[in-house]
């Protein structure tokens, strides 16, 4: 039987459904993510959990063609290359893999929060990360 988890538990509030987790300050309103313990814009702020939208629109992208510096890990058979971008979520950009084939890929595109396969560990262990797909509620 396989079995999953994500990659970072503190990245996420929650996997069904997925939601990522980020933080606010209490003092200027500041979104950042991931969490951080203090504001990267006031010297008074006090940084707590808030949850992310899941909808967004890509504001930039790339195509990633070469394997990462650690702690990436390819997966079995090498690394094969994939679109990565910043992500609008109206209060914060969110940098992350784009599930989104390239014909479809576009600044602007509307886009969910997924989960992706990013490796699977040495027990079989499917780990996932979170992703950006192609939105098909958008304009509903």
């Amino acid at each position: 039987m396989s079995t999953t988890r994500v990659i970072d538990e503190k990245l996420f509030d929650s996997v069904e459904p997925v939601r990522l987790v980020g933080a606010r300050c209490a003092h200027c309103g500041t979104v950042v993510f991931p969490r951080q313990a203090s504001c990267p814009r006031c010297p008074a702020g006090i940084m707590s959990a808030h949850v992310l939208p899941v909808r967004g629109r890509i504001w930039s992208w790339t195509l990633q063609a070469f394997a990462p510096k650690p702690p990436y890990r390819p997966p079995a058979g090498g690394h094969r290359p994939y679109h990565v971008g910043y992500v609008d979520l109206g209060e914060v950009l969110v940098e992350a893999r784009l599930a989104v084939p390239r014909e479809e890929i576009r600044i602007g595109l509307p886009v969910r929060l997924t989960t992706v396969p990013a490796y699977r560990d040495e027990d079989g262990t499917e780990v996932l990360t979170f992703a950006f797909r192609p939105d098909g509620r958008a304009g509903r």
